[in-house]
């Protein structure tokens, strides 16, 4: 079975990477010397990955199922490059695929077991399935609602027959002889007595027909309890087989048990992510890594939030913590420093502005693979890294300048420029087509789209306003170089003014977000000038950053 590929079936042979900065690192520390470990994710990764989201985009079997798909570029012992691709878990319910790598060692051996499991789990699924579907339930809750319906009949009529009695005791108490009075109160106290029993019958009534259906719900979830326990421990047991059984190979030659390597405990999956099939078949055939990328293809789930076609790090609980092992032995490791290179295009004792690359975070995100960002180096490299604060943010695929300050005065200040429009912005882009017209005003307000996080759409109810200036530089072939100048600072509203129809209708070539197919190494978005007033030096500065492509 073929499994290590040409680069030409990914990308064009005369094909040339000018920018050799990496987004992101792989990263672990060794179990043995306590070294840390890397990994580069650079941009031939990224364009081998994007040719392979070509293959994937132009076959339907890829698409049924949404998954992370990674990239392995390696070299051979002869010093030929070639690339091996993985997909995560299983594609289309098979663990072995003609050209893609095969799982790691173990799942053989418990094939059997798996597969008694599986059934044994299938079943437990389909009898929780038919006992939620127990009939009592929705005959209980008809007879219920019933019974309350009746109830609160019931006491509407009673408190409309005690008022009238209130009135009745008024009405007597002045104009009855005492005995009579007497007579006549017994008789409106016997009436509430009465309906008093009335009351109690129903509700006697309706115990005596409901407990009979509560006890046998209660049995049955009782049943759907204890399924679920057996389940959790079936599917618990067949993951602690799995995990002894998996087997990892390092760049070592050391191998150990997914069961050793995270004895505390794995989440299910561990083992099957991309990144470990790679390391691991790499390690087992004498390849040498280079350069490394995963990416999301397909739908997502309804508890994931990955987008199609976007790059991710390791996964935190799965892959992660392996990466210390399976790095070992590499020999491909650059100086820390180089990790944190960031171009500093201007720098006082006040502001530091950087040339952000494309694919860098300006600040950390929420979860473990999201750490590496414009700020997070910037706060290892510097003396005083940990006083600095970002003023404003590029999206992560978008290069250019990104304005940080060393003090909370100035931070301050420069904040308020922003939010009051006073600083100067501006970007240029190439448009996947042809802008017809030379220059314009977009304006569009947008809002957040809550069904699909993290785009943003035109909304003119709830959106905020946006204002975009534009104008054609030159027109190249099928694309369009275009100067934008933001007036506002939403997120991503140059990407949205230029894919809306109501914008300019066409997306930012590389933008997968917004709908652009083309095939490419990056997003063509550059904050390329930056003016404000400096407000220690009190002048303004004008910052620009060469448009990289």
């Amino acid at each position: 079975m073929v499994v290590h590929h040409a680069l030409s079936d990914f990308i064009d042979c005369d094909f040339a990477v000018s920018d050799s900065s990496c987004s992101y690192w792989y990263e672990g520390r060794c179990l043995q010397s306590g070294d840390r470990l890397k990994l580069p994710r650079t941009a031939m990764a990224e364009a081998i990955a994007h040719g392979l989201m070509q293959q994937l985009a132009n076959n339907d079997c890829y698409s049924r199922e949404g998954k992370m798909y990674g990239i392995l570029l390696v070299e051979l012992s002869n010093g030929e490059q070639r690339v091996l691709k993985a997909f995560s878990g299983l594609l289309n319910s098979c663990s072995f695929v003609e050209g893609w790598v095969p799982p790691i060692p173990g799942r053989d051996e418990v094939a059997f077991e798996e597969a008694r499991t599986l059934a044994q789990l299938d079943a437990i699924k389909q009898e929780i399935i038919t006992l939620k579907q127990l009939t009592e339930r929705q005959q209980y809750q008809t007879l219920f609602d019933e019974f309350q319906q009746q109830l609160q009949a019931m006491s509407d009529r009673h408190r409309h027959c005690k008022h009238q009695r209130q009135l009745k005791r008024q009405q007597i108490c002045n104009t009855l002889t005492p005995e009579a009075l007497t007579i006549a109160l017994e008789q409106l106290d016997e009436e509430s007595r009465q309906q008093g029993i009335e009351r109690r019958q129903l509700k006697r009534q309706q115990n005596e027909v409901l407990q009979p259906l509560q006890e046998l719900i209660a049995a049955t979830d009782a049943r759907i309890s204890e399924l679920k326990q057996q389940r959790k421990a079936l599917s618990r047991q067949l993951q602690a087989q799995m995990h002894a059984t998996y087997s990892l190979t390092n760049f070592s030659g050391r191998s150990r048990s997914l069961q050793q390597l995270m004895p505390g405990g794995l989440p299910t999956g561990t083992g099957d992510c991309c990144a470990p099939k790679l390391l691991h078949y790499a390690a087992t055939h004498n390849l040498k890594p280079l350069a490394m990328a995963e990416f999301w293809w397909g739908a997502s789930s309804v508890n994931q939030d990955k987008i199609q076609g976007e790059f991710y790090g390791a996964c935190a609980e799965r892959c992660q913590p392996l990466m210390g092992f399976l790095l070992s032995g590499l020999s491909l490791n650059p100086p820390a420093r180089e990790r944190g290179i960031v171009p500093i295009i201007y720098e006082d004792e006040w502001l530091i502005a950087v040339n952000k690359p494309a694919g860098l975070l300006s600040v950390p995100g929420r979860y473990r693979d999201r750490q590496d960002s414009v700020l997070s180096r910037l706060r290892h490299l510097l003396p005083d890294g940990m006083a600095l604060a970002s003023v404003h943010r590029l999206d992560r695929e978008t290069s250019g300048i990104l304005l940080l300050t060393r003090d909370r005065q100035t931070h301050r200040q420069l904040s308020q420029q922003f939010q009051q429009r006073q600083v100067h912005k501006v970007y240029e882009a190439i448009l996947a087509g042809a802008v017809t017209v030379e220059r314009g005003v977009i304006d569009l307000p947008l809002w957040g789209d809550p069904e699909n996080r993290p785009n943003q759409k035109v909304d003119w109810q709830h959106g905020k306003p946006s204002l975009t200036h534009f104008q054609v530089m030159a027109r190249e072939g099928d694309y369009t170089r275009v100067e934008f100048t933001p007036l506002t600072g939403r997120t991503h509203q140059l990407r949205v003014h230029a894919a809306d129809a109501r914008g300019l209708g066409i997306t930012i070539l590389g933008d997968r977000l917004y709908g652009c197919c083309a095939v490419t190494s990056r997003l063509h978005l550059h904050a390329r000038e930056l003016r404000f007033e400096h407000p220690q030096l009190e002048r303004t500065l004008h910052l620009q950053a060469i448009t990289p492509f």
